[in-house]
């Protein structure tokens, strides 16, 4: 915990800078309200590998303030946090700018904007940014969902993720669409997650928002892995918990990427880079490239 009391508070923002986050995973992203301060509370010893602190939709126009103060002042009072904090603001023209210039000088990894739909917008909340933090968006309408392969104009946009139930509106299409097997909602996740790939940018599955329906949230998890998405948004521990277990990279998998890539490299040095190997088959530079892929995502 950040605060051993939460009824005892500093009057005052602190001075703690958390040190950037380095790990690779990005199984779970938990969505978290900054008006819960319990939440926040507990934001250095969460499981989940990225939390998202919601400054959006959930929070009501009269809050928003009240709201990003809190961020900031759990943050400034926060030493480590084993997880890769990310603050989704408001679009830049509702105060989504000013929420950024404000939170720049405190310590966290990534911004995500909200209802982005051009390359302008990317520029913009590119100049407002610290240069250190990573740029994330939130692909929840048409135009976006047309134009994501033309918007990572810059490296430091990172990671887009689908918010599926305003994306549909967005279309004019009915949220009762979002089912297992639905074949539109299975077009939508598979080009998102194509043309992300395609643009360099890491794609997270949509929230499902029925929390204590764990069954139904595992079998997305599942038909999601198949697809190739390697990351899920998740509201709360349950749902971390389940796709960390899922979306994590089982040990024959990366026992297999490294007996590939040490077999590969000491043949690569004998200039044969196409070879049958006794445990795997035969193996070249495509089964080799997979191989890193794997170990590069540990």
């Amino acid at each position: 915990m950040i605060f051993e009391n939460l009824d005892q508070l500093p009057k005052h923002f602190g001075n703690k800078q958390k040190k950037p986050c380095h790990h690779m995973r990005k199984r779970s992203n938990m969505m978290l309200n900054p008006l819960q301060l319990k939440h926040l509370n507990h934001m250095d010893k969460s499981q989940a590998d990225m939390i998202t602190l919601n400054l959006e939709d959930a929070i009501a126009p009269s809050r928003k303030r009240e709201a990003l103060e809190n961020i900031a002042f759990f943050l400034s009072h926060m030493e480590e946090s084993n997880s890769f904090i990310i603050v989704r603001t408001n679009p830049l023209n509702e105060g989504g700018s000013e929420e950024i210039t404000f939170l720049n000088d405190f310590s966290f990894d990534a911004v995500r904007i909200a209802k982005v739909q051009t390359q302008t917008e990317i520029a913009q909340a590119l100049t407002l940014l610290s240069k250190e933090k990573e740029l994330h968006i939130s692909l929840e309408t048409k135009e976006a969902f047309e134009n994501l392969t033309h918007l990572r104009i810059d490296e430091r946009l990172t990671t887009a993720n689908i918010g599926i139930l305003d994306l549909l509106t967005s279309l004019g299409l009915p949220q009762s669409l979002v089912k297992p097997g639905n074949p539109t909602i299975d077009y939508i996740l598979s080009k998102f997650l194509v043309d992300a790939k395609t643009a360099g940018i890491h794609p997270v599955s949509f929230m499902f928002q029925d929390y204590n329906n764990t069954k139904t949230f595992e079998s997305w998890c599942k038909h999601e892995k198949i697809m190739g998405f390697e990351s899920k948004a998740c509201m709360g521990p349950k749902q971390v918990e389940i796709a960390n277990k899922l979306f994590n990279i089982d040990s024959y998998d990366i026992e297999r990427a490294r007996h590939i890539q040490a077999t590969f490299e000491a043949n690569a040095s004998r200039n044969n880079n196409g070879f049958m190997d006794d445990r795997y088959g035969f193996i070249d530079e495509p089964i080799y490239r997979d191989a890193l892929l794997i170990l590069n995502n540990i």
